[in-house]
């Protein structure tokens, strides 16, 4: 029987990961992590959790809005105090899944991971064997290949800027995009978003999508559909950027959220005999890639569900389950919720509006929650819910529109899961007053 240095070893650190490796090695395998930039990856760092820390205040000004003729104290947020209270947060964070990692006894090897062949990985110049690898990679940003495109910023720079600029460009119509523009406009900064489409915010309930634009649009925000952007030039201490039609803006800074590309290069995995297309590494229903041994998961994946912090997650305790022998079953993926964090919200569930409406056994209703709930939504009138009923009075699909949108489409999605009824509800007490108990009264109401 073949001797390898270890059972497990996961080239990445993130989501998709630590989970897996933490489940194995208190399985008692002997377990290896890889990781060329920071531990825990881009959500715990440069992601989802950056991001929901530096749009806290905001949400408090979204909040204050709803109350006009009742609060009339200004408030404003401070960016570079917000940013070093980022820091504070965020930073040890990373450290101390390393020691959770380390204390757990799992090697980690700092330095770019290469596949020499299916069982053999080279880091910085060292040789490791493994019976089984993971390959967690993730995505990085896109960067357009333009003139002047060393101009532009990522995601990640933006995440860690010290000053606010005060006018602002972003380049793509996608949700990175809109998360910033919410957050930057309610700073003062004057806000572009350039847009190759009309159609913006792919996968969300299109009648939303526009009631955000307008909300954005009536902020300040300015947008530029279809229009592709084929140059960024400096002049002085602004940047102008010029579309292929002859529109031209100055500005002062220029993100780049034009998409995410898997990390599939330069690792190896031609060596390994590991398929993978510019959409990500192709796997078959165990997560398992053409070389059998060599497993692969979260947004890595060339896959149809969404790349989401927790479809990584969940991929990640499939496959330590998987090698254990716990569930020697193909993978399934439940209904899946998706959560714009703009400002407000967007989510959805199951089956779209769109979807039902083009299948006679679904009905589309739509609950005004914010208007019928005024005093448990605090005057955010315009929330509102699509909720898609199959033809047995079973909720199968949501999408909202508010503030809480987020927490509301977590509740949902046991219902959606377990294919609730009206009865299934009526048979259990929620606390009031709350925001999701009024919601679930309505809910129960429609499924009747």
């Amino acid at each position: 029987m073949a001797q390898y240095d270890y059972d497990v070893t996961f080239i990445g650190s993130g989501h998709a990961a630590w989970h897996a490796a933490m489940t194995l090695r208190q399985g008692d395998m002997k377990v290896a992590i890889i990781e060329k930039d920071t531990i825990a990856g881009t959500c715990t760092n440069f992601g989802c959790n950056p991001k929901i820390l530096l749009e806290g205040p905001f949400e408090v000004l979204e909040e204050l809005g709803h109350y006009k003729g009742i609060l009339d104290q200004d408030v404003n947020v401070h960016w570079p105090s917000l940013m070093e209270y980022k820091k504070k947060v965020i930073n040890p964070m990373s450290d101390g899944l390393k020691q959770m990692f380390e204390h757990a006894g799992i090697d980690i090897h700092m330095g770019h991971g290469i596949l020499q062949d299916a069982h053999t990985l080279e880091v910085e110049g060292q040789t490791f064997t493994s019976d089984k690898f993971v390959v967690a990679t993730g995505q990085h940003s896109n960067a357009l290949d333009i003139k002047g495109s060393e101009y532009t910023h990522t995601s990640r720079d933006f995440m860690d800027m010290e000053e606010m600029p005060k006018r602002i460009t972003f380049i793509g119509g996608g949700i990175i995009t809109f998360e910033f523009a919410s957050i930057a406009v309610k700073t003062g900064a004057e806000v572009h978003i350039v847009s190759h489409s009309d159609e913006v915010l792919g996968g969300f309930h299109r009648g939303h999508v526009d009631k955000l634009t307008g909300k954005l649009e009536a902020e300040g925000i300015q947008f530029h559909y279809n229009e592709d952007t084929n140059e960024i030039a400096k002049d002085g201490d602004s940047y102008i950027l010029k579309t292929e039609s002859g529109l031209t803006l100055e500005t002062d800074y220029v993100v780049d959220a034009t998409g995410r590309v898997p990390n599939v290069s330069g690792i190896g995995l031609e060596n390994a005999g590991v398929k993978f297309t510019k959409k990500g590494i192709q796997v078959d229903e165990y997560l398992r890639t053409a070389q059998p041994n060599i497993y692969a998961s979260g947004d890595v994946l060339d896959k149809a569900v969404p790349k989401l912090t927790p479809t990584a997650t969940f991929e990640s305790d499939y496959i330590a389950a998987h090698i254990l022998g716990i569930n020697p079953e193909p993978l399934k993926y439940p209904a899946i919720p998706m959560v714009l964090y703009t400002l407000p919200r967007l989510s959805s569930i199951g089956v779209t509006v769109e979807e039902a409406k083009q299948d006679d056994r679904y009905t589309v209703k739509t609950i005004p929650f914010g208007e019928r709930l005024l005093f448990e939504y605090k005057n955010e009138t315009e929330a509102e819910m699509d909720i898609i009923i199959d033809d047995q009075k079973r909720l199968v699909g949501a999408e909202i529109y508010g503030n809480d949108a987020a927490d509301l489409i977590n509740v949902l999605t046991f219902a959606v899961n377990q294919k609730v009824t009206a009865q299934d509800l009526s048979t259990m007490i929620f606390a009031f007053p709350s925001p999701s108990s009024g919601v679930i009264d309505l809910l129960k109401f429609e499924l009747l």
